[in-house]
């Protein structure tokens, strides 16, 4: 037996928190490492990497949400949908 839609809304709320958290985390990190260029190239190297070190754990982040907890969740959402 398939779920409601209703029943799925849940599941469906934390794939859309999960995975926009993901994008966001991830356009932060490519917005740092821009600064972390222009830093560096500006002249304050030690600034500029410790910049791009935050940069750097932006991306990590994002990469754990993706793999640790959007890609079960999403993983479980489609064989609830499709059935077993």
């Amino acid at each position: 037996m398939r779920p409601s839609h209703l029943e799925l809304l849940p599941e469906l709320l934390e794939l859309l928190v999960f995975g926009l958290g993901s994008v966001l985390l991830s356009a932060a990190g490519v917005y740092i490492e821009r600064f972390a260029l222009l830093t560096a190239e500006g002249g304050q190297l030690a600034l500029g990497a410790w910049v791009a070190l935050m940069g750097i754990m932006a991306f990590y982040f994002a990469y754990l949400t993706v793999t640790e907890r959007f890609r079960p969740r999403f993983v479980r959402f489609v064989r609830t949908v499709t059935g077993p």
